[in-house]
């Protein structure tokens, strides 16, 4: 099997330091866990920004601080940034972080429907969700798919047949919410079925299910996302605060268990199917 590629989502917009001591949520907390997600094994981070009082903000100053301080420590992971509607509903909300340049994100998230979350909706419209396609073709951002059910995914072929987006194609497939499909292995099995070709996938559980979500997409040849955005807890008895960096390196010890070695970030690149980076090239020249 290839080798695994493993997203680091690590603040989100919902926890609370008061919730898991190990939540990064200032700048300069964010670069350091992503230093040391980097050095556990993971190729591709998930940004969320927030406010000097701790709550979601969409603004590209707050992302622009993070991206240059993580670009400074890692200066090779892949840099992704959430366009999340969860709290932020207008189309200049969502795609302020797109602005963002020196460095510019390089992929960024996109949720292909609409959904409710435990307490809370998110809504995507079609029209959000071609508006946010559009910019991130503009700007050269690779799109970020979210999806938790089959409804979303079947609608990326629709996307895909109008040019709405193009390749490469990523897809993060998130099992366990708890108004959206269920983690189990039949159902992950079903969402990568209906996956259009070309497209490389990875699975997210939330909560409980996160462990086993990551680890049926290991056995099946996919790839992870993991991080305190999903899960706060080490183990299913919630008695041990988890941190990004430890739930990655149990991943690691699995997948090579399982005869997986872990994608760099360039690696990872080459994988999904990136343009070549300039930097890159240079550096082996």
């Amino acid at each position: 099997m290839d080798k695994l590629i493993i997203n680091a989502a690590i603040t989100g917009m919902v926890a609370a330091r008061k919730d898991n001591p190990n939540l990064p949520i200032t700048p300069a907390e964010i670069e350091e866990d992503v230093r040391r997600c980097r050095d556990a094994g993971a190729a591709m981070v998930h940004l969320h920004a927030r406010d000097t009082d701790g709550a979601p903000t969409y603004r590209k100053e707050a992302y622009q601080e993070i991206l240059r301080r993580v670009q400074r420590s890692c200066p090779d992971i892949i840099l992704c940034v959430s366009c999340s509607g969860r709290a932020h509903k207008t189309f200049e909300e969502r795609s302020d972080v797109l602005e963002c340049v020196n460095p510019a994100p390089e992929m960024a998230s996109l949720t292909l429907g609409s959904m409710n979350f435990a307490n809370v909706e998110s809504v995507n419209s079609p029209g959000m969700i071609k508006s946010l396609a559009a910019r991130m073709l503009e700007r050269g951002i690779v799109p970020e798919w979210e999806v938790f059910d089959l409804g979303m995914l079947e609608y990326s072929h629709y996307l895909i047949s109008r040019g709405i987006v193009r390749p490469p194609y990523y897809c993060n497939i998130l099992l366990g919410s708890l108004c959206t499909l269920g983690a189990s292995a039949f159902n992950l099995a079903a969402m990568v079925r209906a996956l259009p070709p070309g497209v490389t996938w990875a699975a997210a559980g939330i909560g409980q299910f996160q462990f086993q979500t990551n680890a049926m997409a290991i056995t099946m040849g996919g790839h992870v996302r993991v991080g305190l955005e999903d899960n706060l807890w080490y183990d299913s008895e919630r008695t041990r605060p988890a941190s990004n960096p430890d739930l990655i390196a149990r991943l690691v010890a699995l997948a090579r268990a399982c005869g997986r070695e872990i994608a760099s970030p360039e690696e990872a690149r080459r994988m999904i199917g990136f343009p070549a980076r300039a930097d890159a090239m240079a550096a082996s020249a």
